[in-house]
C-alpha cells in the first residue's frame, strides 16, 4: 500500500519550492519554442491513453449526451443484449426511440 503524501521533501529533492509558490507569471521566463496555449488550441481535445480516447473534453455550458437511469430486465433479456456486444446500450436506446415514434406520449 502507497503511504499517503506527507508533504515534505525528500532530501534529494533540491528545488526551492518557497521561491516557486511565491513566483509570479512575470517571474517565469517561458520559453519561444513552447508558448502559452489559449482556449481555442484545446478545441476538440481528447482524452487518450496508449493512444486509444478515453474521454472527451465538453465544453462549457454543454449539457451531457445522456441521462444515468436505472432500468431492471428479466436476467434472460439482459443476457441477451449484453450477448450483441459492444454498444448494446446505444441499439436498446435507438430501439426505444423508434418505439416511442409509433407510441406517441400523451
Amino acid at each position: 500500500m502507497k503511504k499517503a503524501f506527507s508533504g515534505k521533501t525528500t532530501p534529494t529533492d533540491k528545488t526551492d519550492w518557497a521561491r516557486v509558490r511565491a513566483m509570479t507569471d512575470a517571474d517565469i521566463q517561458f520559453d519561444e519554442d513552447s508558448p502559452k496555449t489559449t482556449p481555442a488550441d484545446w478545441e476538440g481535445a481528447a482524452i487518450k491513453k496508449n493512444g486509444i480516447v478515453i474521454g472527451r473534453v465538453r465544453g462549457p455550458g454543454k449539457k451531457p449526451a445522456r441521462v444515468q437511469t436505472t432500468i431492471r430486465f428479466e436476467a434472460d433479456v439482459l443476457a441477451g443484449l449484453r450477448a450483441t456486444g459492444k454498444g448494446w446500450q446505444t441499439r436498446v436506446n435507438d430501439a426505444m426511440r423508434e418505439w416511442l415514434k409509433t407510441h406517441p406520449v400523451a
